[in-house]
């Protein structure tokens, strides 16, 4: 990219502001949002609706020291399945207070290592889904997957009950890099799970990478990604890095003297944009690529392209129900987080079968908000005509924003028919947009760099 200048002027290179993978950001959740929501935010789902279900599995063998996620280590499956039973608890009590009828229309197992589990401990958890939950006609089972915590006949039990889509943990495949991450991962390993799973007929792969790690090099990234790209995956997510040993403890074993600099993090996306888009994918978003046989880039081109905690999404659902420690659910009438911490996750479910202890409850002026987030987020525009006539109360709200973005960002807005475009060369500052859009603000609370 030949012009930074406007990308300097507004601050992409300084910025630390949310991801907003939701709006408001988690950070934001406030306690008290817990059990009584739960339930009538569970019975108020509409009878036939199609919801999405998300599992949190945090146990590790390995504490990777770059994830900044509610993870705990274990060398044992006992806490496991303990865990596993605790969670089984949880879904029979929400499906006590959901409408009959509701269908699954997508069904998410994260961590943590979701292949942790052993086939028996995982084959108890999802006959609870599945006899709690009807999948729907079009529906999609995702798994996060850690090559070297995956055994064949995990694996393959995982393709027994209908997994047809795997997301598989790269971060990098330089050994140099991997060392000073804490997660040491073989490019045989990888390739491995990606020939089992293909010939089981999995043929939907998404492959996640980060950039920004130490001693990650435009040498070394190049050559990761020729190694990604070789294994041919429907879908890739390049998400940066983010430094937070303040928030997340074991990131202290990460020297920051290793990292690159905010220039060179910028420079690995771009090489990252590049290499993938000359060899067929298209950029979904600001860290998705995809081939265009894939579902995710089928969404964008037909404006259902949406964001979720997990990133992008092609998931429609309007409804997303989390189990397990620290999972986030999300209703229309607002969020609701489960307890973080496992101990404390167990003793509620135990005590009354619902883990909700923080969340956000929406105003109206919060949906105008979200949707505009959402818009910039996923398409780089601010449709003014279609928000108003969306949310036709707050006409006059959605137009004062629309003018003070221009006059904000005149280098980076173009007028449209029907409300504003961002110019293609400055995409990356779209985050830094959003965070001018948002109504909240927070002092002291840590977001992830701009870039």
């Amino acid at each position: 990219m030949e012009n930074l200048e406007p990308l300097i002027r507004h601050g992409l290179f300084d910025a630390k502001v949310p991801r907003y993978t939701s709006y408001p950001p988690a950070n934001h959740f406030e306690n008290g949002i817990g059990r009584r929501h739960q339930l009538s935010w569970l019975s108020s789902i509409e009878e036939g609706e199609d919801v999405s279900i998300y599992i949190h599995i945090p146990f590790c063998k390995r504490l990777c020291w770059f994830c900044a996620c509610r993870t705990q280590g274990t060398q044992t499956m006992r806490p496991v399945e303990a865990y596993i039973d605790i969670v089984l608890l949880e879904i029979a009590a929400a499906i006590q207070e959901i409408p009959k009828g509701t269908k699954m229309g997508r069904l998410h197992l994260g961590g943590g290592t979701p292949t942790i589990l052993t086939p028996r401990i995982m084959s108890k958890l999802l006959d609870a889904v599945f006899d709690a939950f009807a999948p729907s006609a079009d529906f999609e089972f995702s798994v996060e997957i850690d090559p070297t915590e995956a055994s064949p006949e995990l694996l393959g039990t995982l393709v027994d009950y209908g997994m047809n889509r795997a997301s598989i943990g790269v971060q990098d495949f330089d050994p140099k890099v991997q060392a000073a991450i804490g997660r040491m991962q073989s490019l045989e390993q990888t390739t491995a799970v990606v020939e089992f799973l293909r010939g089981r007929g999995v043929d939907a792969i998404n492959l996640d990478l980060l950039y920004g790690l130490p001693f990650q090099t435009q040498e070394s990234f190049r050559t990761t990604l020729d190694h990604v790209i070789a294994m041919d995956p429907d879908r890739l997510a390049i998400y940066g890095y983010a430094h937070v040993p303040w928030m997340s403890k074991r990131q202290v074993l990460i020297k920051e003297e290793t990292l690159p600099d905010t220039m060179a993090r910028f420079d690995l996306a771009n090489i990252a944009h590049n290499v993938l888009t000359q060899k067929g994918f298209e950029p979904v978003g600001i860290d998705h690529f995809a081939k265009k046989t894939d579902s995710l880039y089928k969404a964008l081109q037909t404006g259902g392209l949406r964001r979720n905690f997990q990133g992008y999404t092609d998931d429609p659902s309007a409804t997303l129900i989390g189990f397990g420690a620290s999972a986030i659910s999300r209703f229309k009438e607002g969020y609701q987080q489960n307890a973080p911490a496992t101990s404390a996750y167990q003793e509620r479910v135990l005590a009354t079968g619902f883990a909700g202890h923080k969340g956000y409850l929406m105003t109206p002026t919060d949906d105008v908000v979200a949707a505009m987030i959402e818009e910039l987020m996923c398409r780089f525009s601010f449709p003014t005509q279609a928000l108003q006539e969306r949310f036709p109360d707050h006409t006059a709200a959605i137009r004062k924003t629309a003018v003070s973005l221009m006059s904000q960002y005149p280098d980076v807005f173009r007028l449209t028919t029907g409300g504003l475009e961002m110019l293609p060369e400055t995409y990356a500052l779209v985050r830094v947009v959003a965070s001018y859009v948002d109504t909240f603000t927070a002092e002291g609370v840590a977001h992830a760099a701009a870039i």
